[in-house]
């Protein structure tokens, strides 16, 4: 019986691997680097003084809500006059992916050079998009770390897995080399707050003066490195009937009644109008961009000089009083947790938030996460909370206020943020857990703001203790949930709003040895 099986596994793997085909070689990449000569444009023009005021230093601004991280993107592309450079792991076909798209070939259209670089791993489905999209004579695609077989993927698995299961997760909009946003979000519905279904509590921060110039740089290194093929070379060139049928289909979707709503939170944002009107409050801070070497897809992942994680430590300093951190993927694995361990016993207040449950969208990463929840506990000076679902009818009162943080909505968190003694605070794409820190690429900025920092650390003190689940050991030194409602606690002793099947499942996911992978 083991024969026959092995023999079947082995028809099945042959089969697979005959649809396999081998990225294009000798691909000819065209160097670029972004622009320096950009003084001359309205935004360098509007933000000349303030950054004459504060030299060696960046002016931010926080975008905590879907739609107006989601306005400022596309006023900046409507402003643009020399470059837009985008990096992104997603950048979904839907409707406000369609929107930032067309604004993108807009300013094509004008004479904008546009370089646009998207991980490969979520494009199935978009090769016709990106063909159409590329055909631009002001439009350079690059596929970072591609699929050589564009129909079946899964055959690209079977034969090539160590390097298709290392991706570039970075996600930076830069338009003039003059201001850029940087920080969790990806390009899609989901992350704007436009899906029916779900929306991702997130974080991105407005950047402009010194550290726009090191965020271009990185994309250079990127842009130009190995990784990153021409899309041409992979998806052909642009099929006439193929590109009607995306720009109809783009058409549709302007016409829904979302696309409406957010065409008017793009008027209605004034965040861009007030940065060309210098009005814009700014705050001026140090800031340091920290970023993974795009080589690190083609070390193996013991090769640590070319990750970013001793580099954010030593950015965000050791924490003398308190560490805040959001991570959505949180999986400390051993090392993350005596760390932790460490400063709680030190005396450093150390507080945690992640998604629940029934608000992660990666059941895998929860499994892996829960594992270290005890050890975590029984650290002494450590708080660790996790998000919660809202139930429908809080959902659609939840979506009439502004989104953030501490706030949750029928899907759950994707922001990544930490803030060490109110002082500093890094936003960003990386996650705490062994995907971020050894398989992919990441990117953020650390910023000496006591004003963000500060912002953080103050919905740990009130929103998020009252608003989500604080996981504790009880007298039993078992795990529980804590809920405040109606002026009072409420103990869940398994993970709130889930099913005994959905639980059975995450405890089996946890005793399989793939937290490597998560």
């Amino acid at each position: 019986m083991r024969n026959l099986l092995m023999r079947c596994w082995a028809c099945v793997a042959l089969a697979v691997l005959a649809g396999c085909a081998g990225l294009p070689p000798n691909v000819e990449r065209r160097p670029s680097q972004a622009f320096t000569d950009t003084a001359s444009t309205r935004l360098a023009r509007s933000l000349a003084a303030s950054v004459v005021a504060n030299p060696g230093k960046t002016g931010v601004y926080a975008l905590a809500s879907g739609r107006e991280a989601f306005a400022a993107r596309m006023a900046m592309a409507l402003v643009a006059e020399r470059s837009i450079d985008a990096q992104y792991y997603i950048w979904h076909d839907d409707i406000t992916g369609a929107m930032m798209m067309r604004a993108m070939l807009a300013a094509a259209e004008r004479g904008v050079r546009v370089r646009l670089l998207v991980d490969d791993n979520n494009t199935k489905g978009e090769d016709a998009t990106i063909a159409l999209v590329a055909a631009h004579p002001n439009v350079e695609v690059r596929l970072f770390n591609p699929f050589a077989n564009r129909a079946n993927r899964l055959a690209d698995y079977a034969s090539d897995f160590s390097r298709l299961n290392r991706r570039m997760h970075n996600k930076s909009f830069t338009v003039d080399n003059q201001v850029t946003v940087v920080g969790g979000r990806n390009i899609g519905d989901e992350y704007f707050g436009a899906a029916d279904e779900v929306e991702f509590a997130d974080l991105d921060v407005v950047a402009a003066g010194a550290v726009v110039r090191d965020v271009s740089a990185q994309f250079d290194a990127y842009w130009n490195g190995p990784s990153a093929y021409p899309a041409t070379s992979l998806v052909g060139a642009s099929n006439p009937d193929e590109a009607a049928g995306v720009r109809a289909r783009w058409a549709q979707m302007a016409d829904e009644p979302r696309a409406a709503k957010y065409v008017q939170a793009v008027n209605e944002t004034p965040l861009v109008r007030e940065m060309l009107a210098e009005r814009l409050p700014l705050e001026w801070v140090n800031a340091r961009l920290v970023y993974d070497d795009p080589a690190k897809v083609l070390h193996p992942p013991e090769r640590s000089e070319t990750h970013m994680l001793p580099r954010l430590q030593a950015a965000l300093g050791e924490p003398k009083a308190e560490l805040d951190l959001v991570s959505p993927y949180f999986v400390p694995a051993d090392d993350g947790t005596q760390a932790l361990r460490a400063l709680a016993s030190r005396g450093v207040q150390v507080r945690v938030l992640t998604n629940s449950l029934s608000a992660t969208d990666v059941g895998p990463v929860y499994a892996g996460y829960s594992k270290y929840r005890e050890p975590l506990l029984r650290g002494g000076n450590l708080r660790l909370f996790e998000l919660k679902r809202l139930a429908p009818e809080e959902s659609e009162q939840a979506d009439k206020q502004r989104r953030g943080i501490g706030k949750s909505s029928d899907a759950g968190l994707h922001a990544k943020t930490f803030a060490a003694d109110r002082q500093r605070i890094f936003i960003g794409s990386f996650n705490l857990d062994p995907r971020s820190a050894r398989l992919n690429t990441e990117m953020g900025v650390v910023l000496d703001s006591p004003r963000l920092a500060s912002r953080l650390s103050g919905l740990f003190d009130q929103a998020i203790p009252r608003t989500q689940y604080e996981v504790r050991l009880n007298k039993e030194d078992s795990v529980e949930w804590v809920e405040q409602a109606n002026g009072g606690e409420v103990i869940h002793n398994a993970s709130p709003e889930t099913g005994v099947l959905r639980r059975i499942w995450i405890r089996f996911l946890s005793m399989l040895p793939i937290e490597w992978m998560l």
